[in-house]
This record gives C-alpha cells, sequence and structure tokens, in this order.
C-alpha cells in the first residue's frame, strides 16, 4: 500500500515548482546581498572613497569617475582627470565590481585593492603619488585615529587605504533586480516581452560571455570577432599588459548588471543608446542581424537586470590640519 506522501507525488501534488531549480540552472545567478564583518574599515573605506584631498587638485576624489548616484560611472565617454585632461578609456562601473576577474578594461590590476592605487598616481587622474596621500592622512588626527583602531598601527601606509577602500567597494553589490526576483521564483517579476528578450539573449549566444551573477566580468574577450570594431580610441586591450598579438584589442567583458544606467557604452565610450549596442554586439561578435523585436525585446531584458542601488549615509570627512599639505588645482 502507497503511503499518502508517495500518493501524493504520484498525482503531482507534490512535484516541486517549475522555478524551483531556476537559480541555479540559468546562465546568469542572483546578486545576493554582501555581508559586512568589518564595519569600521568599511566606514574608513567610504570616506576614502569621497575623499578628494587624495589628488593633487583637492577636488577629485574615486567618486568622480565612479559616482555612486549614477550606476558607478560617470556618463562620459572618457572620464575628466587633473587639469581638465580627458582620459583615454571609459571609466567602468565600480558596482559589483568586486566579482570581475580582475580590474580596468585590460585586466592591468588583480584586484580591487591593487586597482585603488592606480588613479591616485595616475598623472591623467588624480595626480597625486602614494606618498603626499599618507602625508595628508597623518596630517588628520582623525583619520590617524582610525587607522590605528583598524590596522593597530600609528604609521599609515598605501596598502593600508588601498584595502580600506576596496573593503568598501566589495559592499557595492546591487541585489533584489526584477531579474533576480524572477530567477528566485516571482513569474510576475518580468513581462512577456522581457522574457521573450532574455530567450533571444541565450539563444542566440550572449551568455557565453555574459554569464554568472554579475552577467560578464569573468573572461578577456575580443571585441570584433565576426565584423571589425572601428573606433579612434586608442587602446588595444589586453596586449598591453600580456604583450601577446593575440591579445589585441581583447578587452574584459563588462557586467550587464545595471547597464541601463551606465552609458555611453564600450571601452570607447562610442554608443550612448542600448538599443544600438545590442544591434552592434550582435552584429559584430556573433553575426546575427538582429530585428527591430528582438532588440527592443532584450533592451527591455537588460534593463531588468538594474538592482538596488547602494543606500548609505555619506560621510562626514574631517578637516584638514595646518599641517594638511595644500591643494594643487592647476600644475
Amino acid at each position: 500500500m502507497k503511503s499518502p506522501l508517495i500518493s501524493l507525488l504520484l498525482a503531482g501534488s507534490l512535484v516541486a515548482p517549475v522555478w524551483a531549480d531556476r537559480a541555479s540552472t540559468e546562465p546568469i545567478q542572483p546578486i545576493e546581498p554582501h555581508e559586512v564583518t568589518e564595519p569600521e574599515k568599511v566606514e574608513l573605506g567610504k570616506k576614502l572613497f569621497f575623499e578628494p584631498r587624495l589628488s593633487a587638485s583637492g577636488f577629485i576624489s574615486c567618486n568622480s569617475c565612479h559616482n555612486l548616484s549614477r550606476g558607478g560611472s560617470d556618463n562620459l565617454p572618457t572620464s575628466i582627470g587633473h587639469n581638465w585632461q580627458e582620459g583615454p578609456i571609459n571609466s567602468p562601473t565600480v558596482l559589483n565590481s568586486s566579482m570581475s576577474v580582475a580590474q580596468f578594461w585590460d585586466g592591468r590590476a588583480a584586484d580591487l585593492r591593487e586597482q585603488a592605487g592606480g588613479p591616485i598616481a595616475n598623472p591623467m587622474e588624480m595626480a597625486f603619488s602614494h606618498l603626499l596621500t599618507i602625508d595628508v592622512l597623518q596630517s588628520i588626527p582623525e583619520y590617524r585615529q582610525m587607522f590605528a583602531d583598524i590596522y593597530g598601527t600609528e604609521k599609515i601606509d598605501i596598502d593600508q587605504v588601498t584595502d580600506a577602500i576596496a573593503a568598501f567597494e566589495e559592499t557595492l553589490v546591487t541585489p533584489n533586480s526584477r531579474f533576480d526576483q524572477w530567477l528566485k521564483g516571482d513569474d510576475d517579476a518580468l513581462t512577456a516581452n522581457e522574457l521573450a528578450g532574455y530567450e533571444t539573449f541565450k539563444s542566440i549566444g550572449c551568455t557565453a560571455c555574459h554569464n554568472g551573477p554579475a552577467a560578464g566580468g569573468t573572461s578577456f574577450q575580443r571585441m570584433g570577432v565576426v565584423e571589425p570594431y572601428v573606433t579612434d580610441n586608442p587602446a588595444e586591450g589586453r596586449v598591453a599588459i600580456t604583450g601577446e598579438d593575440a591579445d589585441r584589442f581583447n578587452f574584459k567583458v563588462p557586467t550587464l548588471r545595471n547597464v541601463e544606467l551606465t552609458y555611453p557604452y564600450f571601452h570607447d565610450g562610442a554608443y550612448w543608446e542600448l538599443e544600438k549596442v545590442v544591434d552592434v554586439m550582435a552584429r559584430l561578435q556573433l553575426g546575427r542581424k538582429l530585428s527591430d523585436e528582438d532588440i527592443n525585446n532584450m533592451t527591455a531584458f537588460l534593463k531588468t537586470l538594474t538592482g538596488d542601488q547602494p543606500d548609505f549615509i555619506l560621510p562626514n570627512l574631517p578637516p584638514s590640519t595646518n599641517d594638511t599639505p595644500r591643494p594643487r588645482p592647476f600644475d
């Protein structure tokens, strides 16, 4: 005699719902909230992320190019740095950047800690030096105390600075997008057009590069596989790091999370409209000419990847002292 449970299973009453394994079987997985284990370090990193005195001009901070009110980017084709110099490449979003295989378009920084030190000393960006950064922070009693409490020493060094900034940046994840809600079983989270766009996204091969929780960021790929990508931008991608000609025009695949917020697109910031980006990528990377309906549906799907944006109280930065090096707005 069958038990009541077995009878119910055979009748289909207790069969797992269709979406039960959706989050684990789809090529894009949900983003989970970041668990903060060192709140004091994160708070210090937040102050440093917004601290313009880490630049020669006293005007530029990490947030200048990675504006947390604008999707973690600056919405410019290429960023503006010290003395209004125009940078050579588009500023990628800092949101969900902890999920990337490496940092920068060419992957020259292995992690967020290594990345955080680069713009400070870059003459086209913050145009400071690591030594002067330490001089500024050492001259401010509140910073000295925070570093001492967290790192156990009164002597600040650049590794502590970048470690704290990275700890804050690791919290900048964006869970709870409508797509995440759908992945977790809410069948009403996406419209029919958005679901159709996702099916096209998968069927034509976009998920080969745009997969995982960040929907990208985990590999380097050539820009222009089927057709060449025409640009005036001088960046040549990964070859600048490896010296291997096979890496010429290979760039880190960007995350598609919050992509509707991070225009303009591509390493050169050449395209502002997401619909055009869908068309270009389908043709250049996959050899596919999409219909207007497919383009519109895929664009609608991509907009469902916008998650909860960082939400916190802006830090109050401590005042300078008579010993704090003065800014040099124009060199």
